[in-house]
């Protein structure tokens, strides 16, 4: 069909190809290789080829041959000029805390709002008295929408809750993903002094969002050493990873923390898991600004079943 590979070339120049397309452009370009193809038969032969002929056959095999060709010789062109090209690198999503996670997607999926009812406040403003190292200021508005993938939901609502403290001063573990997140007497579980845990069993794998916990805001607080980390295993040995830690002196044993103390409000506090994948989440305290001991009123997990 070609006398050489000049001639080729030549053709294939013609598409003009754009090196980033996108879906607007492949209808443009399926025509542009079929104009070219066409032409390139009418220069080889003279004439055009008939398309209910004895030579169809024939035809259109050495047409399947030369389109083959030509989009091996796209995909290579744009390979190696996306190659060339450091700007275009893909950039995966990572946190310095979730080193080589199986949950980092590449990718960018349809992202919306996540559905958080929040608890009426009980407290305005922040005192100013709270001596509390790495403390950050308060936002002094309320916070943003969080997006997330679509079909993200708290899937930690009813699901089994155990403790280190086999038996809390007040209230039941329970508590933690029954939905209520009012600071009202009854609706948190207090456990013992110094450092404690609580570990929510998700039952299956989930590509974990955000994590919001809320310890108890019926009063302006800080807690000490809050540490969420996610896990594959009940025991936290197998793929575990830390999503928040700020624990300033590792006092809670499990290494050291950059983020910032904060203030207990209605909003609790919302944590990017950054898709994370895991089953089992466990949140860390160390008793908080009023007292050594440790509560929890909810914690709410945004994730996704994996399939």
């Amino acid at each position: 069909m070609f006398k050489d590979e000049a001639d080729f070339e030549n053709i294939v120049g013609r598409l003009n190809i754009n090196y980033e397309p996108n879906e607007s452009h492949r209808e443009e370009l399926r025509r542009q290789m079929l104009d070219a193809f066409d032409e390139a038969c009418r220069e080889s032969s003279g004439r055009a080829i008939p398309i209910q002929s004895e030579g169809a056959k024939v035809g259109g095999y050495r047409l399947a041959k030369f389109a083959a060709a030509a989009a091996i010789l796209i995909v290579a062109a744009i390979g190696v000029y996306k190659a060339s090209r450091p700007d275009n690198t893909v950039i995966v999503a990572k946190d310095e805390k979730i080193n080589d996670s199986p949950a980092v997607h590449i990718g960018t999926p349809d992202l919306v709002p996540i559905e958080l009812d929040l608890p009426k406040p009980m407290f305005v403003g922040t005192p100013q008295n709270m001596r509390v190292s790495n403390l950050e200021k308060p936002l002094g508005r309320p916070r943003p929408p969080f997006s997330a993938p679509v079909g993200t939901r708290n899937v930690a609502e009813g699901k089994p809750v155990s403790s280190s403290d086999p038996e809390p001063i007040i209230g039941d573990v329970a508590m933690v993903t029954d939905g209520d997140k009012e600071a009202g007497d009854g609706s948190y579980v207090e456990l013992g002094p110094l450092t404690h845990h609580i570990t929510i069993d998700l039952e299956a794998l989930h590509d974990i969002y955000a994590v919001v916990v809320w310890h108890y805001h019926k009063q302006s607080r800080v807690y000490y050493d809050v540490v969420v980390r996610v896990a594959d295993d009940a025991d936290f040995i197998t793929n575990v990873r830390t999503i928040f830690n700020n624990d300033i002196d590792n006092s809670a044993g499990v290494g050291v923390g950059k983020e910032k103390h904060y203030t207990e409000t209605n909003e609790g506090r919302l944590i990017d898991a950054k898709g994370v994948r895991g089953r089992y989440v466990r949140l860390y305290s160390s008793g908080n600004t009023s007292n050594d001991l440790n509560h929890y009123i909810e914690v709410a997990v945004y994730g996704i079943p994996v399939e």
